[in-house]
């Protein structure tokens, strides 16, 4: 993304407010792998606020954020470069930046073991 911002600067080619879904995203990221699967099953966290319930709700919604993000992605590839008949690379990076945050959220939730006592 910081390389289509660099060879595209003028909004008109890569709008500034495209960046706000990298935003999302991220922070979507931050709010999925704040909450462990053992919170989520509530192994592990039975107090503070909403107990299990308000971990489920966290990472509920830490995923719509995240899908939100990668369809809006989506809508700006399509609805502002491949409609149009412009240079498609600053979507594809748009596109991009989402979909590599998306599955990297998804690989370090779901792909790592976790000790509940360690």
């Amino acid at each position: 993304m910081i390389d289509a911002a660099v060879v595209y600067p003028k909004p008109e080619q890569l709008n500034h407010a495209f960046h706000t879904c990298g935003v999302f995203s991220t922070l979507a990221f931050f709010m999925i792998n704040a909450v462990s699967n053992a919170q989520v099953r509530g192994d592990s966290y039975s107090d503070g606020c909403l107990g299990r319930t308000g971990a489920r709700i966290w990472l509920f919604i830490g995923f719509m954020l995240m899908f939100g993000s990668l369809i809006a992605s989506m809508w700006i590839l399509f609805g502002a470069y491949v409609t149009q008949n412009t240079n498609v690379y600053p979507g594809l990076a748009v596109f991009f930046q989402n979909a590599l945050i998306f599955f990297s959220t998804l690989i370090y939730k779901f792909g790592r073991t976790e000790e509940l006592w360690g």
